[in-house]
């Protein structure tokens, strides 16, 4: 499984053609570079890889419109590796803790898909992002996940209403929408963004 991961990902980074596609590896290219200088320890390697894996994620939806599952799996592995890492005398604590916050995430995408098509009679949610979801669950707390969630949708609703305006072409219902181009890379940065701050010391108490 490791050889067609280390592959796919190899692929996908060396076709990139389109402007939008550099433009994705460039940007996440840096973030990599935040990464290492903002956690210098564990989690450099997790984080890292974690980065990668969102990044030809975020390229293969916005060429094919799917999520691979060697990617989500990989990014599940390393997910669990990095809970596991998180405390040394709690590990199996840690990791019930991770599959249960993606288990519950992957449920709830999965109702949304359920009920938008009974509501609409065609899929709004793919397989992809409702698998997508777990690897969210697994590497963010409960209190980050609402907000990726909400830095990913307003993140593709603003991207897609600007492009429709300056092309002149109205956005209509059945416009398809490559959700794991911008749940991907907002997954990598909720988890920057908490484990940044951790790392911030309280403020001293002078009472």
């Amino acid at each position: 499984m490791l050889t067609r991961l280390s592959t796919l990902i190899l692929q996908t980074l060396t076709t990139t053609r389109t402007f939008e596609e550099i433009t994705i590896v460039i940007a996440w290219a840096l973030t990599i570079v935040v990464g290492l200088i903002l956690l210098p320890n564990a989690n450099e390697a997790a984080g890292g890889g974690l980065a990668v894996l969102m990044i030809a994620i975020a390229v293969v939806d916005a060429r094919r419109f799917i999520i691979p599952d060697e990617l989500t799996a990989g990014a599940l592995v390393l997910g669990f590796l990095n809970a596991a890492m998180q405390d040394s005398e709690m590990v199996v604590e840690a990791l019930a803790f991770a599959a249960l916050r993606g288990v519950v995430l992957t449920f709830a995408f999965f109702c949304m898909r359920v009920l938008y098509r009974r509501v609409r009679g065609r899929d709004g949610i793919g397989l992809g992002d409702v698998k997508l979801a777990s690897v969210a669950g697994v590497w963010l707390d409960w209190s980050m996940v609402p907000i990726v969630i909400e830095i990913a949708a307003l993140a593709a609703l603003t991207i897609y209403a600007t492009r429709h305006f300056f092309r002149g072409k109205t956005i209509r219902s059945t416009t398809v929408l490559p959700f794991g181009l911008f749940f991907a890379p907002a997954i990598w940065l909720g988890w920057l963004l908490q484990s940044t701050f951790y790392l911030i010391p309280p403020t001293p108490s002078f009472q």
